[in-house]
C-alpha cells in the first residue's frame, strides 16, 4: 500500500469511526499533538482534543450525523476530500437551539500527514446554506425574521 492509500485510509477513518461513530479514541490514533485546525476557533483547534471537541459538538447538534465521503484524492501527504454531511439539528449547536430540522451540507477537507498522523487540517462548508436549512437565516430574497421553532 502507497502512502497516499494509507492516508486516504486514515482521513477515512477519521470520519467513518469518529465523526460517524462518535469514536473519540480514534483522535489519539489518528491526530497528532502538534495538529493545527486551520478552520477551528483559536483555542480549540491545537491537537488530538479539537477533534474530540468536534466530534462531541456535532454528535450533540446532530445525534443522527453522517458524513458520506463523495471522493478522496491524495497526492504527497495531503488528502482532499469531498464529503456530504447529513443530519436532522435535535440538539444545541454552538448556542443555538435545536430546530427539529434536517441538514445537508456540502463540505471539501484537505488533511496533512506526517508520520502516520494528521498535522495539518483546511476545511470548506457551507454553513449560510445549513443555516438556512434549519430556519436561522431567511432564504435569500426574504427579508422577514426567521425563528428557530
Amino acid at each position: 500500500m502507497t502512502t497516499e492509500e494509507r492516508n486516504k485510509a486514515r482521513f477515512r477513518r477519521a470520519y467513518e469511526e469518529g465523526l460517524n461513530g462518535g469514536d473519540l479514541a480514534v483522535a489519539d490514533e489518528l491526530i497528532d499533538p502538534e495538529f493545527l485546525d486551520r478552520e477551528a476557533q483559536p483555542g480549540r483547534n491545537r491537537g488530538p482534543e479539537s477533534f474530540r471537541q468536534l466530534i462531541t459538538m456535532l454528535r450533540t447538534a446532530f445525534p443522527d450525523l453522517h458524513f458520506a465521503i463523495e471522493d478522496l484524492i491524495a497526492e504527497g501527504d495531503t488528502v482532499a476530500g469531498r464529503l456530504t454531511m447529513n443530519g436532522t439539528h435535535t440538539g444545541p449547536l454552538m448556542g443555538m437551539p435545536p430546530t427539529r430540522r434536517a441538514i445537508r451540507q456540502a463540505h471539501m477537507h484537505f488533511v496533512r500527514f506526517r508520520d502516520g498522523k494528521a498535522i495539518e487540517h483546511w476545511g470548506l462548508r457551507d454553513d449560510v446554506g445549513m443555516m438556512r436549512q434549519i430556519g436561522l437565516m431567511p432564504e435569500p430574497g426574504r427579508s422577514e425574521e426567521v425563528s428557530p421553532t
